[in-house]
């Protein structure tokens, strides 16, 4: 089966833009993009009879006239419409099958929309075995910036890692690394406030760490500037901050299953809802 960056069509301005999002990343991945456009089987008739005939015509149209535009638009591109059945969220996610990158629209700042739609539609990006794009509506475009991704020291996720760089060799672009850290309490007791070099020294160690982290990576992928981040604070704070004028975003999910289902981790979580850039959210074990 051949690899495909698919998108999810479901006529919002942000599944819209997701797919402008999709056909570049498509041409700069040299693969087929495919446009999934899904029915659901109990809404879907009744929403259609209360449309006007013209407005029934046009939802019918969507992926037809938006693959259209999309080979006009870039004419090297080749498009593909799939037309499928069921729950949208649920679909897509089965649907995915080969698919390099999978990429939704995502209203951002607080609320998921189109294919992102309650827990079951938030179940398909931390189940789906392919990495999954987030792009907002108005953030399409913006491809110059530098890609940023999020690192544990830790547990180094050589899945995330690899992403950002080859995203940041596909645009040109330099990769921010960004690792948060707290200074560890000894007994309740602030050490900084003990030791007002200490946080010297703590810094200056996880930026050593951080470097050794990505010294192979940067032999790897000479053609990539890298920019790493050691700072103190939540991570998800720096990562925001970081992705006000970014390009993309990196996070990653665990390939696990709590209790009550499968979770994306409270920092990715926290990113998909209020990144201003675009979110890739790849998988790792």
């Amino acid at each position: 089966m051949t690899r495909t960056v698919t998108v999810g069509l479901d006529g919002s301005r942000e599944s819209l833009a997701a797919a402008e999002w999709a056909a570049r990343e498509a041409l700069r991945r040299t693969l087929p993009l495919r446009l999934v456009h899904v029915k659901e089987n109990d809404s879907h008739p009744k929403v259609l009879s209360g449309m006007d005939p013209e407005a029934r015509e046009r939802w019918e149209a969507l992926p037809d006239e938006t693959a259209a535009d999309l080979a006009r638009e870039h004419p090297s591109l080749e498009v593909a419409v799939e037309r499928l059945a069921g729950r949208p969220a649920e679909v897509i996610g089965d649907s995915v099958g080969e698919a390099e990158l999978l990429v939704l629209g995502s209203r951002g700042r607080g609320t998921l929309t189109g294919f992102l739609v309650g827990s079951v539609a938030l179940s398909t990006v931390a189940h789906v075995e392919c990495p999954v794009v987030l792009v907002r509506a108005g953030t399409a475009e913006k491809d110059t910036g530098d890609v940023v991704v999020g690192l544990d020291l830790t547990r180094p996720r050589e899945e995330l890692l690899e992403f950002a760089f080859d995203a940041a060799a596909r645009r040109g672009v330099p990769l921010t690394v960004v690792h948060g850290w707290d200074p560890p309490p000894v007994y309740g007791i602030n050490p900084v406030a003990v030791n007002p070099h200490l946080i010297d020294d703590l810094a200056e160690e996880k930026s050593d760490a951080l470097t050794r982290v990505l010294a192979p990576w940067r032999e790897r992928h000479p053609e990539v500037e890298v920019r790493p981040q050691a700072v103190v604070g939540r991570a998800a704070h720096h990562l925001l901050e970081a992705a006000e004028n970014a390009s993309l975003l990196v996070v990653g999910r665990r390939n696990r299953r709590a209790r009550l289902g499968f979770h994306t981790g409270p920092v990715t979580h926290a990113l998909m809802h209020h990144s201003p850039a675009p979110v890739a959210v790849v998988p790792h074990d």
